[in-house]
């Protein structure tokens, strides 16, 4: 076996993408530190049951477990860091306003999460916990599209939805959990035969509220006109409606279209209000993404109103335009105090300096150097390298 191949959907990141990468981590960081978020660094290794609060099969199934040598219990490596963030607010900081928390680290997938995607992605976000106002969830949307915009990803499509209605409509029918992960699984799918089939023995209303829910998608002023003509009067889903709606129209000039899909379930398990998602022609899956999710930190015995939202920085980087990298100045090796004083100089300025060690073999294009410290009559002095 050839002990140089990796496993499949997982990649090294070669020094282009790695430095490009690096900077669009901290880019991020510095608009969510800016915006009053702190930082937080969950290790990659926990406990099983730490990790899958949500109930989630999906979550379960693209988890990596493993056995833990020291106590024998079963320890999962991360595929989400929002419940560890979850565990860290309602654990350890206990605080009793309002925290903004940030993040950044790999996650691990057993399943890569889309077409020409990585198992591991790297997971940079931002949670707001304790406010469960429509304010919240406007900062935290508003900062996934700042970011976006900030790295310089452009036509950006954004796309709301709101578990809150379909909840509502299965409270209202009053339908179990096995008939209610059935109709999830039909909406997500978009399958209408078997939804059809499903909502037979509910009463009218009900009947009639689920078969036009996958209808309702598209423009957010024709969706939340006929959401509000079609759907019952309940108190949740007049709620949820107002809230799309003030969204809908606080929508940044970053965006170059948005809609509004209310049998768009993603995380139905996980999030309890409601959900968004960027997209991007240059990508199959959403690049970015989030939602409110009140009830996460209750496995944690602290349930406090929560919304943030993530990105993969390893999929953005993809959609980006490579940057022609600035080429640095190659110096030779040498004792002299006035070169090194210089190099620190030249360093400092932000240029990048490669001392060209003894012996080896000079290929300045390897070392991306276009420029070459020269001792000129006593005086060392920056030089064009030809044929760079």
């Amino acid at each position: 076996m050839q002990n140089w191949l990796l496993p499949e959907y997982i990649q090294d990141m070669l020094p282009d993408e790695a430095w490009r990468v690096e900077k669009m981590r901290a880019q991020v960081l510095d608009l969510l530190r800016k915006s009053g978020y702190q930082l937080v660094a969950p290790p990659m290794l926990e406990y099983a049951e730490s990790l899958l609060i949500a109930g989630s099969d999906d979550m379960d199934l693209r988890t990596f477990k493993l056995v833990d040598q020291l106590s024998g219990r079963t320890l999962a490596l991360r595929a989400d860091i929002t419940p560890q963030v979850a565990r860290i607010d309602a654990h350890l900081l206990n605080r009793q306003g309002v925290a903004r928390l940030c993040y950044a680290g790999s996650v691990l997938h057993t399943q890569p999460a889309g077409l020409n995607r990585t198992r591991e992605l790297l997971q940079i976000g931002a949670e707001l916990y304790g406010h469960a106002g429509i304010e919240s969830d406007l900062e935290i949307q508003q900062l996934m599209l700042q970011a976006l915009s900030l790295l310089g990803v452009r036509d950006v499509h954004f796309d709301l939805g709101h578990v809150g209605v379909f909840r509502a409509l299965v409270k209202y029918a009053r339908i179990d959990g096995n008939l209610e992960s059935e109709l999830f699984s039909a909406l997500q799918n978009k399958d209408s035969t078997a939804l059809q089939a499903l909502v037979a023995g509910l009463d009218e209303v009900s009947r009639r509220a689920m078969l036009v829910l996958p209808t309702l998608y598209g423009a957010s002023e024709d969706v939340l006109l006929r959401a509000r003509k079609l759907l019952p009067e309940l108190p949740e889903v007049s709620a949820a409606l107002a809230d799309l709606a003030v969204v809908a129209a606080r929508l940044p000039l970053s965006v170059s279209s948005s809609g509004i899909d209310l049998a768009d379930l993603r995380g139905y398990h996980y999030h309890s209000g409601m959900v968004f998602a960027a997209y991007h022609s240059g990508s199959h899956d959403a690049i970015a993404l989030g939602g409110r999710y009140d009830d996460l930190g209750k496995s944690f015995g602290r349930a406090r109103a929560a919304t943030g939202f993530s990105m993969d920085l390893r999929q953005l980087y993809r959609l980006l335009t490579p940057l022609a990298g600035q080429p640095g100045i190659r110096a030779p090796y040498s004792d002299d105090v006035t070169l090194s004083a210089l190099v620190e100089k030249l360093r400092a300025q932000g240029e990048m300096v490669v001392v060209n060690l003894p012996g080896s073999v000079d290929f300045p294009v390897e070392l991306q150097c276009d420029r070459s410290l020269v001792l000129r009559e006593g005086v060392w002095q920056i030089e064009a390298i030809d044929n760079y």
